[in-house]
């Protein structure tokens, strides 16, 4: 085993679902770090088939409830002092993953092809800019205006490393 070997095993959660947020708080308490999947906690979330597509629409990471539960997920784990990781298509977004920033996650999981691009973004951008855009995105009421905002932002923020789409 990997601890005969003299590796340390930590003991992580999984936060994929909305149970596992609203008792992230309890979790934290037992767990060494959190890793959020933010696929299927925003699938779980919503209620979204996401392979459906009839229902690709509804698919929303920007929605106030899912940036609620990150926030809530995230909050718990550095309450108890363990960092949060985070897997999922997310990440790999860069106006996405500037939201992510701001809300304190600690580890960025992603596809190869995408890891310069958001090493670009953590580089070129304050940390307190990024939590001034998480204030604003989580007053919000509707997704796309989140995902509107975040890509003004860092159009504004980063302008030469970042060329989005309008």
């Amino acid at each position: 085993t990997l601890k005969k070997l003299g590796y340390q095993v930590g003991t992580g959660v999984m936060i994929e679902l909305p149970s596992a947020v609203m008792t992230a708080d309890l979790l934290a308490k037992e767990a060494d770090f959190f890793s959020i999947g933010t696929n299927d906690l925003i699938q779980y979330t919503l209620a979204v088939d996401r392979g459906n597509e009839q229902m690709a629409d509804f698919y929303d990471p920007c929605h106030p409830a899912v940036l609620r539960f990150l926030k809530m997920t995230i909050e718990a784990a550095h309450a108890n002092n363990i960092p949060v990781a985070l897997c999922g298509e997310m990440s790999s977004e860069p106006h996405l993953a500037l939201l992510l920033l701001g809300l304190g996650l600690d580890e960025f999981s992603m596809p190869p092809l995408a890891m310069l691009q958001i090493k670009k973004l953590v580089r070129s951008v304050k940390w307190e800019e990024a939590k001034a855009l998480v204030a604003e995105a989580l007053q919000m009421t509707a997704g796309h205006d989140t995902d509107a905002l975040c890509k003004k932002r860092i159009k504004q923020l980063a302008p030469n490393v970042f060329k989005m789409d309008e």
